[in-house]
């Protein structure tokens, strides 16, 4: 929001220095961004009228006026402005005079003219940016009267950041109440006197929208000269507000929205047949709006309609066929309230930002709309002439609910704020916000306007008066009582400990937005039950992921794309999926990618590139905080390398297994398709079953010898060690302490298709040591069951 310091000023008179009122602003909560002065005091810069100009004998683009600079006084200025001409009314500096940017005014000659002084653009003043020719000062400005007075200076621009509850603080009449507050003052009184109807011309209103749409005005007014020029004082403001001018009627419902906060709209009266209405669009519906772009609507969108026809896109921007030009001499004013629920996202929906959408998102003051028009029909006939109508509102009662009285403690006050504050002082602050105030026995039965729909509950007048009596007055107290100390549980890995494991293994935490583009995941094939946002940041963010991987080898893609050819990240992260009927399911997971070398460049070793058994490496050491057993099964989902590609499963101590997740490499389509010309390998893992581990149990090692039996099986190619392994610690049972694979062989002496497996069998028992017959009854078990099981045979 930003607006004018005088324009402030004029709603709540204040002795406070511009610097004091700025600090006053950011110490209750309305963060000053930016002060920019404008133009000084500008002494020695008064209204002058060119008297005459005469092509200059030596330049084409120039001009020697003849300038009255009052008083009696007439000086010669060489000119270059292109708007230059006899008659026209300009800033002229002074010979002496110093402008806001430094240029102090001395005579000159100019291609052997002399010039005593310069006449002035809005930017060589420092009121404005332009500088395409010189300022044109209104008919009735007095030749001689020094521009600070003219122009109100001086003067600042004054932006604030506003937090979405502060709505009220969109215009300057709802900022001035909190500086009124804060500074003790009170604020202006603005009384705004219904302008009688002088003809009967009106338009029927309509309302089909319940509570999106509960209260409309509006007023026909015949006869308006809509090319008569927007009157100097609203021009400037607008102005300083970072608002261009554009036309009489515009700037009026500009400056009315800015100074009171309600958006308003203008209608050619001409194009308009009634009954007005508003309603919900239709499927397939479009507008052509201001900006001459056509808008699909569907059902979420909000329509004012002239006859059912479409007109405007309600709360957010006016239709181009009914639009205003200096040509219309009848209008229809219109002056809306419209629930924050109905219009917010929908401009961001058409990728559109619009003043008015800014206010209604956030909520304006449902009883301001007649007040508004009342107040822009008399700035439109003032400038413009013209014969009002009757004001025509339709409203909806059941949906326009006064605000309720709320009863603030003033026990409850002193213990949440940690002080005593009078009680007079508290029935200022809460009077000086426009609040109405009564005694209670408990403290005050406080009722809010309705611009402060902000205030509901208790702890919201608490804040108020806790941000005007000052943040800076409350004492810091450190907190009473014994915090209770939780011990971390053994059944549960700590995250922060993945974390460390994964950054000593060389990996870097990276961090993703939750919200991705909906391409990204079409890409991955990784739509189903994604959950798209109704008021997404941007078109880019506009779902909620699904999987971790997609965004971790973006970012893979961006660090290669700059040069970076080893990259290794991890993320953990929740991902979310669409549940019928219900809020969407969180799951939190870990991922991990990599590219390029396996290790890290040195001259010890040779470089190789990174591989899937160095991710399943990594995992594995993931495992092994938690004593988890992994089972490693491959898989082929679209976006994975064939054959390089496995599901990951957990086996749990009643020998059930859980799937975890994935790791492999991205298919090579796939890289190609997010512009990644390395091999990127990776994996992504619920997090929960990998870091939840059973209490650790004590038990004494056995006293016995154990015996190690080697055994190399031929098999087919396709028979997985895996699979092997859980069929020797079946058959073997309980004397199994461990299995060791130390070779595979493939080559003379075994026949095609098939390969060799070396195990290692260590067998013992806990309470005895195990005979000859023992281990060779376990063999016997081991080799029956492989037999059996994976057509394997004892290599000779």
């Amino acid at each position: 929001m930003k607006f004018s310091e005088n324009w402030l000023r004029q709603h709540v008179p204040t002795t406070a220095s511009r610097e004091q009122l700025v600090a006053t602003l950011t110490a209750i909560g309305l963060e000053v961004e930016e002060v920019t002065d404008l133009g000084g005091t500008l002494d020695g810069v008064v209204v002058a009228e060119i008297v005459s100009a005469e092509k200059h004998p030596e330049a084409d683009r120039l001009q020697v006026c003849t300038v009255d600079a009052g008083g009696g006084e007439t000086v010669q200025i060489v000119c270059g402005a292109p708007n230059a001409r006899a008659g026209l009314k300009a800033p002229l500096a002074k010979v002496g005079a110093v402008l806001p940017g430094g240029m102090a005014i001395t005579p000159a000659k100019l291609r052997g003219v002399e010039s005593f002084g310069m006449l002035c653009s809005a930017k060589e003043l420092g009121t404005d940016v332009d500088a395409s020719g010189l300022l044109e000062l209104p008919a009735d400005a007095v030749v001689g009267q020094p521009m600070a007075t003219l122009l109100g200076l001086p003067d600042a621009s004054i932006e604030i950041k506003l937090t979405p509850n502060r709505a009220d603080c969109f215009g300057v009449r709802g900022t001035a109440y909190d500086v009124a507050a804060a500074s003790g003052s009170e604020v202006a009184s603005f009384e705004v006197e219904p302008v009688p109807a002088v003809s009967q011309a009106s338009l029927p209103i309509e309302l089909q929208a319940g509570a999106d749409a509960p209260r409309y005005c509006g007023r026909v007014i015949e006869g308006v000269d809509a090319s008569a020029p927007t009157p100097w004082r609203i021009a400037e403001r607008l102005r300083r507000s970072g608002v261009r001018p554009v036309s009489l009627l515009v700037d009026v419902t500009q400056y009315v929205m800015l100074e009171l906060g309600q958006p308003m709209h203008a209608f050619d009266r001409d194009t308009l047949t009634g009954p007005v209405g508003v309603r919900r669009a239709r499927a397939g519906e479009s507008l052509k709006l201001l900006d001459g772009r056509d808008a699909p609507l569907d059902g979420d969108f909000l329509l004012v309609t002239d006859a059912d026809r479409p007109v405007a896109l309600a709360g957010v921007m006016g239709g181009f066929d009914t639009r205003v030009t200096e040509a219309s001499r009848n209008v229809f004013l219109e002056s809306a309230h419209f629930a924050p629920e109905a219009i917010i996202g929908r401009s961001r929906k058409l990728g559109l930002h619009t003043d008015a959408a800014h206010r209604f998102e956030r909520g304006v003051d449902p009883e301001l709309p007649r007040i508004a028009l009342e107040y822009a029909t008399r700035l439109i006939l003032d400038a413009a002439g013209g014969v009002p109508g009757p004001v025509v509102e339709a409203a909806l009662e059941a949906h326009l609910a006064p605000p309720r009285p709320i009863l603030l403690r003033r026990d409850r006050l002193a213990r949440v704020l940690g002080l005593a504050v009078a009680d007079s002082e508290v029935a200022r602050i809460l009077g000086a916000l426009g609040l109405a105030v009564e005694s209670d026995p408990l403290g005050w039965r406080v009722t809010p306007p309705s611009r402060r729909f902000d205030l509901a509950i208790e702890e919201d007048l608490i804040e108020e008066v806790a941000r005007i009596h000052g943040y800076d007055a409350i004492p810091t107290t450190l907190p009473s009582g014994a915090a209770r100390l939780v011990a971390p549980s053994e059944t549960r890995v700590d995250g922060g400990v993945v974390r460390r494991q994964l950054a000593a293994r060389d990996f870097l935490e990276a961090i993703n937005y939750a919200f991705v583009d909906a391409s990204l995941l079409q890409a991955w094939g990784a739509t189903g039950q994604s959950v798209a946002l109704a008021n997404p940041l941007s078109a880019e963010l506009g779902v909620m992921r699904t999987s971790l991987l997609p965004g971790l080898v973006s970012a893979l893609g961006r660090n290669t794309a700059r040069q970076q050819s080893r990259v290794r990240m991890f993320e953990i992260g929740n991902v979310f999926t669409a549940q019928a009927g219900a809020a969407p399911l969180h799951t939190l997971r870990v991922a991990a990618v990599a590219c390029g070398n396996a290790g890290a460049e040195q001259w010890g070793a040779p470089s190789r590139p990174v591989g899937f058994h160095d991710l399943k490496g990594d995992l594995e050491s993931l495992a092994a905080l938690s004593g988890a057993r992994l089972e490693f099964r491959p898989s082929t989902p679209d976006w994975a390398h064939p054959g390089r590609s496995a599901d990951v499963f957990r086996h749990d101590s009643n020998g059930e297994s859980t799937r975890l997740g994935w790791v492999g490499q991205v298919h090579p389509r796939l890289a190609r398709a997010l512009e990644i010309d390395v091999d990127v390998v990776g994996f992504e893992l619920d997090l929960e079953p990998l870091v939840t581990r059973p209490l650790p149990k004590s038990g004494a090692r056995s006293r016995f010898p154990s015996v190690r039996r080697d055994l190399a099986f031929v098999v087919p190619q396709d028979v997985t060690w895996q699979a092997l392994s859980a069929s020797v610690r079946e058959a073997a049972g309980r004397v199994l302490r461990d299995l060791v694979l130390f070779d595979v062989y493939q080559g003379k002496g075994v026949e095609s298709g098939c390969k060799s497996l070396a195990m290692g069998l260590i067998l013992q028992e806990e309470s005895r040591t195990l005979t000859d017959q023992d281990v060779d009854a376990a063999v016997a078990a081991v080799t029956t069951r492989l037999q059996q099981a994976h057509a394997a045979t004892i290599r000779g």
